[in-house]
């Protein structure tokens, strides 16, 4: 499919009628003056009666706990920028819709012109009481960091920026079976790590959550070392490499190398210098920081993953997203911690090692049986039916475990 067949395709479909992707439906009947005296005046003041004496019981009375709001201030839209709120709307709705295909969770988009990230902050604390959990999206570092921590610390709901911690999370599950493979610990890895936005950080934490055993950021800058004083707070923790360090220094050796930045960003004379059976996610879409052919060629040993769909082991984050926001709801959690991230993190690299059924096959066009785990399958394919049931689960199991869940 040649690019312009593919913009106009686009185009013709976010615009047929109805035009864009999300719609709002009734979920009671309202076909009699009955229905209308339950659903609105004077039988809606019941419900309202006993929100007001006890506000959990909008988990009972409400779609509240269904209920996801994927905000933006439009500052980092895809690949694509500062584009502004409202031309980041197509992607909040396509989250809109993920979430509904996926967890069957209902989600509004709202887009938000915003002064500055305190004005941002404040305009979602407003809003948050009607819905069950707030997930940010597309908002650029380092105001990511701040408004999601804020709002954390504000809100009794889950606030999860997709951006960082669903990434991290992906990446961690293919991380962990991917080193398998290449039969190394991930506590006795040099891990590198090109890109120190939103994902960089998020996958640097996670990493350092489960054990890694050095970790290295690089941003436009260089990498993060020392001896710079341009660093914001949410950097300072990882600058950790000597102070003569270049991208080379950081690559050198390394047995995992992580692309979260933009094409070209990791030169491709650097690959011969990484430590035998490396890992190498490239991960910038829809142009990887390295070509995927050049990677195969130059080191036929080591395992690759992309966010493309059309290579093999897709790092994306509707593997996680979802399935997090449902255990989430489904035990009226009050935050998505590290512990429910981790519990995702397991059972993903845990679903891609057990046998794949015929219909996950069948959905990608392939024969049974020819999706196995091995160095082309870390990960389980976003069209697996089990996700739902095998992270949801776990992301419950571990928001009761840690004391999170009101459920």
């Amino acid at each position: 499919m040649t690019q312009e067949s593919l913009r106009d395709r686009a185009l013709a479909y976010h615009a047929a009628p109805p035009v864009g992707k999300i719609a709002v439906y009734p979920s009671k009947a309202c076909a009699t003056q009955a229905d209308l005296s339950l659903a609105y005046t004077p039988g809606v003041a019941e419900p309202v009666r006993e929100i007001a004496a006890d506000p959990d019981k909008a988990y009972e009375y409400t779609a509240k706990g269904n209920l996801v709001a994927v905000i933006t201030n439009g500052t980092a839209v895809l690949g694509l920028g500062k584009v502004g709120p409202l031309a980041g709307k197509p992607v909040m709705e396509g989250k809109a819709v993920l979430f509904k295909r996926f967890a069957d969770i209902d989600a509004f988009d709202i887009e938000v012109e915003a002064r500055d990230a305190d004005h941002f902050i404040d305009i979602i604390a407003a809003i948050a009481p009607g819905f069950g959990g707030i997930n940010l999206e597309d908002i650029a570092a380092p105001d990511c960091f701040a408004i999601e921590s804020a709002l954390q610390e504000r809100l009794d709901i889950p606030v999860f920026h997709d951006d960082q911690h669903g990434t991290a999370v992906i990446v961690a599950a293919a991380l962990e079976n991917a080193l398998a493979l290449q039969q190394k610990q991930l506590s006795q890895c040099k891990v590198a790590i090109v890109g120190a936005g939103a994902a960089g950080l998020a996958i640097a934490h996670m990493l350092t959550h489960l054990g890694v055993g050095s970790c290295y950021l690089s941003d436009v800058h260089g990498v993060l070392r020392e001896d710079r004083q341009d660093l914001s707070p949410w950097h300072r923790p990882f600058a950790k490499a000597p102070s003569h360090w270049t991208l080379r220094e950081m690559i050198a050796d390394a047995d995992v190398l992580i692309g979260v930045s933009v094409r070209g960003a990791i030169p491709a004379e650097l690959l011969a210098s990484l430590a035998p059976m490396p890992v190498i996610f490239s991960l910038a879409n829809p142009d990887p920081e390295i070509d995927p052919e050049i990677v195969r060629a130059s080191r036929p040993d080591a395992i690759l993953a992309t966010g493309r769909s059309d290579f093999p082991n897709q790092v994306n984050n509707v593997l996680g997203f979802p399935f997090l926001f449902r255990g989430a709801l489904d035990v009226l959690a009050r935050t998505i911690n590290r512990e429910m991230m981790a519990a995702a993190v397991q059972a993903l690299a845990a679903l891609a090692r057990e046998p794949v059924p015929v219909e996950v096959c069948a959905a990608y066009g392939l024969p049974p049986g020819s999706i196995t785990f091995g160095r082309e399958y870390i990960i389980p394919k976003p069209l697996d039916p089990r996700l739902r049931e095998w992270v949801a689960a776990a992301v419950a199991a571990a928001a009761r475990t840690s004391g999170v869940a009101r459920r």
